[in-house]
């Protein structure tokens, strides 16, 4: 935990290769302190086939799914801290987004929390 999904149109890739925009993501991430650095996962999906407005010829989102704790503030700051910086990268970019949504601790569950010896069901055992 965390997790940030980059959605991309393909055509993002030949602008900043996919580890910049990977890289500035997780970056952020670990700035705020919001999160341990190891926890914080990357990930992007670009995408060939997709609709958009007229004139518009590219996008960018980026959904992040943090565990649930965090205030309105922290998660407007990491929301915007990431735009800032993706918004540097792709100066000439139709959409840039971000969300940021939470994860229920109550229904959430890993390897760790299965594993039997986990008698403290801390999410982060044998880490």
């Amino acid at each position: 935990m965390p997790h940030f999904i980059i959605d991309c149109s393909q055509d993002i890739l030949q602008l900043k290769s996919p580890d910049e925009l990977m890289n500035a993501v997780y970056e952020v991430a670990d700035e705020t302190g919001l999160f341990a650095p190891n926890d914080i996962k990357v990930r992007l999906q670009p995408y060939q086939y997709y609709r958009l407005g007229t004139h518009k010829k590219n996008f960018l989102h980026v959904f992040g799914y943090i565990m649930e704790g965090r205030t309105t503030e922290q998660k407007a700051f990491l929301s915007s801290e990431i735009s800032i910086r993706l918004s540097k990268l792709l100066t000439d970019i139709s959409f840039l987004s971000v969300n940021i949504s939470d994860f229920e601790a109550a229904t959430y569950s890993n390897k760790a929390l299965i594993n039997p010896e986990n008698t403290d069901k801390n999410r982060h055992f044998g880490l």
